[in-house]
């Protein structure tokens, strides 16, 4: 820090001696001090520290400018290896663990509203993101925070009588992402997490109303376009942690992040079979030494419908 400052301090010396070297009779050495010194302490938001709002299976801390709208797309298929993968399903394609479809609008620069709905457990969620803080050029402000809050909503279950009680089809979301973009090549995010479910899933005994978890993911950019990405979470629940009859997972997640003007397409390898954060922190069952990961892809689309913009192409 002291050598940044040192090196600013240079700077800001360099430039007002060429500003009083090159003064007119019409502008003093104040008024070039003064310019001089507003210029060098301006600072500048980090802009696209990732390129989408997910990764994987984390959510990053972008959001969708005022008046877009974000189309996702999210698909798991089935098991690539071990007792319910193989050449009779190819290799998983044959099934679908998971199928999301979803909207981000932008009702600010900084709030969306979202929904959408998973195919795993029928969940439909409303969610709102806020980008609470910009990382800045200055380092100022060394990192990104953005703040989620999701209830997620189960209208059908096979089973009977299971939501004997209407409240009991509830259950809530909320995480913390905090980004930092280290070079034009690297950006890095943790995000800790908060699940609460009325009634707990998987439907067993012991199971917690609420935990806690970590996500970590990070994006390496490689080319113009194209990236790599890897993802983890991690539940803090001493009944998913203990469990013996009913083995839980950790997820990890690698891929490779494509993007063509206004599409991001993720197509990446992951254990979790289900998209919602509601859905996969509460059950993970899938192991990577089993063969128990899969192919998944993620699809972006971004429509504008601000006329300010299309007035100006």
């Amino acid at each position: 820090m002291k050598k940044l400052t040192l090196i600013a301090a240079i700077l800001l010396f360099a430039s007002t001696a060429k500003a009083q070297t090159d003064t007119t009779k019409s502008k003093s050495a104040t008024d070039s001090l003064m310019q001089s010194l507003s210029a060098t302490d301006k600072a500048e938001p980090v802009i696209a520290t990732f390129k989408a709002t997910r990764l994987i299976f984390t959510q990053t801390t972008e959001t969708v400018k005022k008046k877009e709208l974000n189309f996702l797309v999210i698909h798991r298929f089935g098991d690539i290896g071990g007792s319910a993968g193989g050449g009779k399903t190819l290799w998983g394609l044959d099934n679908s663990s998971d199928i999301y479809i979803g909207f981000e609008y932008g009702l600010t620069d900084n709030l969306n509203v979202g929904f959408g709905r998973s195919k795993f457990e029928q969940l439909l969620e409303l969610q709102l993101k806020y980008y609470l803080l910009h990382q800045t050029t200055d380092n100022s402000v060394p990192v990104a925070i953005s703040v989620v809050g999701k209830t997620g909503f189960k209208p059908y279950h096979v089973e009977t009588n299971v939501f004997d009680d209407y409240t009991n089809r509830f259950s809530y979301f909320a995480q913390a992402i905090i980004a930092r973009k280290f070079s034009p090549s690297l950006s890095i995010l943790v995000a800790p997490s908060f699940v609460r479910t009325n009634l707990p899933y998987p439907f067993l005994a012991g199971n917690e109303q609420n935990f806690a978890a970590i996500s970590a993911a990070g994006r390496f950019k490689f080319s113009k376009r194209m990236g790599i990405v890897l993802d983890y979470f991690h539940p803090f629940s001493n009944f998913r942690n203990n469990s013996v009859n009913h083995r839980f997972y950790d997820g990890v997640g690698v891929g490779l992040e494509i993007e063509t003007g206004g599409h991001v397409f993720t197509i990446n390898f992951s254990n979790p079979q289900a998209i919602s954060e509601i859905n996969y922190m509460s059950d993970t069952v899938s192991k990577w030494g089993k063969g128990q990961y899969r192919l998944g892809f993620t699809i972006s689309r971004m429509f504008d419908f601000n006329k300010k913009h299309k007035s100006s192409y």
